[in-house]
């Protein structure tokens, strides 16, 4: 068995901005709120963290502030992933460097690429890198879909740890679970299906909703972990209606604008990603509202 990075809830944190740049007092304040509230690992420069329109030179910062800021307390995971194999290295030698515990590594998008393909990527990935990687799979934003013969697969390289599963699709995560035994430890990447991915032996989940509810999502792992799913598959249904409003506009529009309401720096986002519509907005406040979130 490798070692496991983490269980139970990551947050898959959002970047402070402003139209000057990294918002980084704010940061700072949100990254000590989280681990406040129990959170058992950060994920920093993610797809929630705008990582796609943040130049690699700043993420390098962000990250080596978080790693800082974070002084050891939960594990620090940094996305380095693009659709440039000699870009993605580039970006985990920098992680590796300011002190990251771990890497997350999506699929290329775009160009995409053949199974095979994906085993080249990723294993270079591996062998580069000083930490151990996760890898990122979500179609939905990608069109390219890691089919769990090929995780099988890479789950026999010894740097590759884990495997962030945001299909949606309970069957393919499950085939990922029989294949790899324990190889490599599963995390949810939607928050819908945390306890039911945790029930059928899932480490965790790498999430967005824990971004304005970190004390209740760490709850439900919590519970799950502790074998109470009677306890976490009520805490999920009562979570439903604000993890859906944090995905009534793409991510990470909702989850920002959810955040800055909660204090912790402006609504500030890089297009083409714009703020969040009134309609959506108000619901997703009301849902916050209803579990004691001051917006």
């Amino acid at each position: 068995m490798k070692n496991t990075i983490f269980t139970g809830m990551a947050t898959a944190i959002v970047t402070p901005m402003t139209a000057d740049g990294i918002d980084y007092e704010a940061l700072g304040r949100f990254i000590d709120f989280q681990i406040e509230n129990g959170i058992d690992a950060i994920v920093v420069m993610g797809t929630t963290g705008e990582n796609a329109t943040i130049e690699p030179e700043d993420q390098k910062e962000v990250i080596r502030y978080t790693v800082e800021r974070v002084a050891k307390r939960v594990p620090v995971i940094a996305g380095t992933g693009t659709n440039n194999t000699e870009h993605v290295l580039h970006n985990t030698r920098n992680a590796c460097e300011v002190g990251a515990d771990a890497i997350l590594v999506v699929t290329p998008y775009y160009n995409k690429a053949t199974q095979n393909g994906l085993i080249k990527h990723f294993t270079t990935v591996a062998d580069a890198s000083t930490v151990p990687v996760i890898l990122y799979n979500v179609p939905g934003r990608t069109g390219c879909n890691l089919l769990p013969k090929t995780v099988a697969k890479l789950a026999e390289h010894p740097n590759i740890v884990g495997v962030k599963e945001a299909t949606g699709n309970m069957a393919q995560m499950v085939e990922i679970m029989h294949l790899c035994g324990d190889k490599i430890d599963v995390y949810s990447g939607e928050d819908a299906l945390t306890v039911s991915m945790m029930a059928m032996g899932g480490a965790g989940t790498i999430s967005v909703l824990s971004n304005v509810a970190p004390k209740e999502a760490v709850a439900m792992t919590d519970a799950c972990k502790a074998g109470d799913y009677k306890t976490a598959a009520k805490l999920q249904c009562d979570l439903l209606p604000l993890i859906n409003a944090l995905f009534s506009e793409v991510n990470p529009i909702p989850a920002k604008a959810g955040v800055s309401a909660m204090g912790f720096g402006e609504e500030h986002l890089r297009l083409p990603l714009t703020p969040m519509e009134d309609a959506t907005r108000e619901k997703l406040y009301e849902e916050m509202r209803k579990l004691g979130i001051n917006v």
